[in-house]
């Protein structure tokens, strides 16, 4: 069944319809190069590619009466052909179709992921330039540490969609292969030239060598690749839900005129768009795990990863694209509060540059550990009795022995965090 939230064009790659297209080009496709190599008469093949065609409903019909899909199809396609479909199928097996078609789907697919991360890279790369500059404290532990920019903060994720859409490349490379094998693979019944046409025809590889089916460890990359993206996604919307907490409120999902974020609470916006993805993340990492347990199968074949892949292709696509264009909206409307940004920097009084002061001490000689504790100890006042940072290193004779006053408050220019951010942009997006 295709998920509610699916969207047309990824939706359509895994209708029935679609399905039994392709398994009609297959064998159209396979056909033909049977009748180029003399293998099969070309009345035949052409009678195939003039009148192959099909009907979903009479395909369902058939396989509840033998219960074997490609049989049922075969049967359907055959009613249209004629006497000459008697030629259809011949030397091939099932998986030849069945394992050909699925890596189309899945290249099909890549395609529209693809263009979904290029969507959201333009979006981030935009958002990221608007605010190059917006000063903003960053956190480890979810604890003020430094000053950086939220421009970083996006060109961050921009990276990291940039190695995502990398990875979904290659994926679309590793699963992109056509197996027109026969029986335990050995083509005893089909010239091989057949599996190097068709896969010619789909915009496939020949797989080098298969035993009826297509190696698994293929869609395992595949699958591995689509939870690794959903993380990346998961790992942005976790960002976003932190800077819209009430007491952050650096960063909000847009609200719309008329939203509504809660059945009791009218005042309530919540970032409901960002824990949706979190949880879409969830599911589409779930299917990471059956596509590496359906490597190992028995011999030469078996169809334990058939029932598995019937329900992870069309949902783990579905979801990620879903996801994906869910994301690239988001980042596209974020609301971004930069006097929010800056009144949290400003919240710790100045602790956020407790690194500056406790290298300069060191620079002017005092040593690590001593200019640590000296750091620290006013720091501790800071946290404990709300005191200035700046106010109480000049008090400290500790500090002043070793600073001057225009030496200490120089430590507390935000400028100095930020003089190489054109440095990491060029790295991240290249030189203009």
């Amino acid at each position: 069944m295709i998920p509610r939230y699916s969207r047309p064009e990824m939706a359509r790659i895994w209708e029935p319809e679609t399905r039994f297209g392709i398994w009609l080009k297959i064998e159209t496709y396979a056909a033909e190069a049977m009748a180029e190599f003399g293998l099969i008469p070309k009345h035949a093949a052409e009678a195939v590619r003039k009148r192959g065609g099909f009907d979903v409903a009479r395909i369902d019909a058939i396989e509840r009466e033998v219960k074997h899909d490609v049989i049922a199809f075969l049967t359907s396609v055959a009613e249209h052909v004629g006497p000459e479909a008697r030629f259809l199928h011949a030397g091939l097996t099932s998986s030849d179709v069945l394992d050909t078609c699925f890596n189309v789907q899945l290249v099909e697919a890549a395609d529209i992921l693809i263009a979904d991360l290029d969507g959201l890279l333009a979006a981030l790369k935009t958002r990221a330039f608007e605010h190059k500059d917006t000063l903003t404290v960053g956190r480890s532990h979810g604890v003020h540490a430094e000053p950086t920019t939220f421009g970083l903060k996006l060109a961050v994720a921009y990276a990291e969609f940039a190695r995502a859409r990398e990875r979904m490349v290659r994926a679309r490379e590793e699963v992109g292969t056509c197996a027109i094998s026969g029986a335990v693979g050995t083509f005893a019944h089909v010239d091989p030239r057949v599996e190097a046409y068709v896969a010619k025809k789909l915009g496939l590889r020949p797989e080098p060598i298969s035993t009826q089916v297509v190696p698994r460890d293929r869609h395992a990359m595949y699958f591995a690749t689509l939870a690794v993206v959903a993380s990346s996604v998961e790992r942005l919307a976790t960002e976003i839900r932190h800077l819209q907490r009430t007491e952050v409120l650096e960063a909000e999902e847009y609200f719309s005129e008329g939203q509504k974020g809660s059945s009791a609470m009218p005042h309530k916006r919540n970032p409901v768009l960002s824990e949706n993805l979190t949880g879409l993340a969830r599911v589409v990492r779930g299917y990471a795990a059956p596509a590496l347990e359906d490597v190992a199968l028995w011999h030469e074949r078996d169809i334990s990863h058939s029932s598995v892949e019937r329900v992870i292709g069309p949902d783990a696509t579905i979801a990620l694209d879903f996801a994906l264009s869910r994301l690239t909206g988001i980042i596209k409307n974020l609301l971004i509060y930069p006097e929010r940004m800056r009144a949290n920097l400003d919240r710790l009084g100045g602790l956020i540059h407790s690194q500056r002061v406790l290298l300069a001490l060191t620079a002017a000689g005092v040593p690590r550990e001593e200019a640590y504790r000296i750091v620290q100890r006013n720091a501790m006042k800071v946290w404990e009795q709300g005191a200035d940072f700046l106010e109480a290193l000049l008090a400290d004779t500790d500090v002043t022995r070793a600073l001057s006053a225009e030496e200490i408050r120089a430590q507390f220019d935000l400028a100095y965090h930020t003089k190489h951010v054109d440095t990491i942009f060029a790295r991240v997006f290249g030189r203009p």
